[in-house]
């Protein structure tokens, strides 16, 4: 019987490079977001092995209902990828507390919520992976992007304080910091601002952008029995991005 995974954000991007690992290696997959549109474009191109739930997960009530109806479809949840998020470039004094909330609620509650529903499935099956997609702004200081700092520091945080709480129940919980991958959203930003792309470039000591492949190799890894022995760590896929000089 194939394992199922809850991928949350995998329409594009790193989430769908993770969806497409994971269904070239005999995982079916479910893709939670907002864009019925992209969702169904990206379960046509992954074939049988994929579907999606449209749904929007800063509605919190709703997230209970989504997962039960996951349960009733597919009868087990073997693993959770939190990776949806969202993202705010500003100066601390320009961002509001309706911006700082909004981030927040999407990046961290909801991925609470969602870990929280899951896990109890999990729980009962005595058997579960969860992997959570934190980010290099976790790992050291960037400038203008205070909230989305603040959700991916806490989504490191309750990595180990899953990993530790529901170890006993046979759940294992990891956490991937990507650095510098090379997306549209990336490439676009990075294209547009020559100097920065030099300087990311200069103190990634493998000296390129990561492919978003790269991080789906990662994520295989931490949600496979390869990984066994493996729970509570935060990995950083970033080229040597964050010890670079």
């Amino acid at each position: 019987m194939k394992k199922v995974a809850i991928i949350t954000g995998g329409a594009t991007g790193i989430g769908y490079a993770i969806a497409k690992k994971f269904v070239q290696n005999d995982i079916r997959v479910v893709l939670l977001g907002r864009d019925e549109t992209r969702l169904k474009l990206a379960c046509e191109t992954l074939g049988e092995s994929a579907g999606y739930i449209g749904c929007d997960l800063s509605l919190l009530a709703d997230i209970p209902k989504v997962v039960r109806q996951i349960k009733e479809r597919y009868k087990r949840i073997d693993i959770l990828v939190n990776n949806a998020g969202m993202h705010l470039k500003k100066p601390i004094a320009d961002v509001t507390d309706e911006e700082y909330q909004k981030v927040i609620l999407l990046n961290q509650v909801a991925m609470f919520c969602l870990t929280r529903e899951v896990a109890g499935i999990m729980q009962e099956q005595c058997y579960g992976v969860v992997l959570n997609i934190s980010s290099m702004a976790s790992q050291y200081g960037l400038p203008n992007v205070i909230a989305y700092t603040a959700s991916k520091s806490a989504i490191e945080g309750m990595t180990r304080a899953m990993a530790v709480e529901l170890s006993k129940s046979g759940i294992r919980v990891n956490c991937i910091a990507p650095g510098f991958i090379k997306t549209n959203m990336s490439s676009l930003a990075l294209d547009k601002d020559p100097d920065r792309k030099e300087r990311v470039l200069a103190r990634t000591p493998l000296g390129r952008l990561g492919r978003p492949a790269e991080v789906a190799d990662a994520a295989l890894f931490l949600v496979s029995p390869s990984s066994s022995y493996i729970t509570g760590v935060v990995l950083p896929v970033d080229g040597g991005n964050s010890i670079g000089f």
